[in-house]
């Protein structure tokens, strides 16, 4: 076996090995969201734009150039704004 190959075995057993560490925590993800439907306090829709605007915030993405772009692209597809 060549070096190449080697090394991507050697990359997909040390991937497999975080993943399986980090599966807990995506399975809380998963428990959290189902618990904030189940109770009622967000709308799946909720819930995913709230995440869309943490991951911005957390990005640092300038919302006004956001924006910007956004309206746009939707104006170039047809779909105004």
């Amino acid at each position: 076996m060549n070096d190449k190959n080697e090394k991507m075995i050697e990359y997909i057993r040390a991937l497999k090995t975080i993943e399986e560490c980090i599966e807990p925590f995506a399975e809380q993800k998963r428990e959290l969201k189902t618990e904030f439907k189940n109770r009622g306090w967000l709308t799946g829709d909720e819930i995913s734009m709230t995440v869309k605007a943490y991951r911005m915030m957390k990005d640092d993405i300038d919302f006004d150039q956001f924006t910007s772009f956004y309206n746009a692209l939707m104006e170039r597809s047809g779909r105004n704004a």
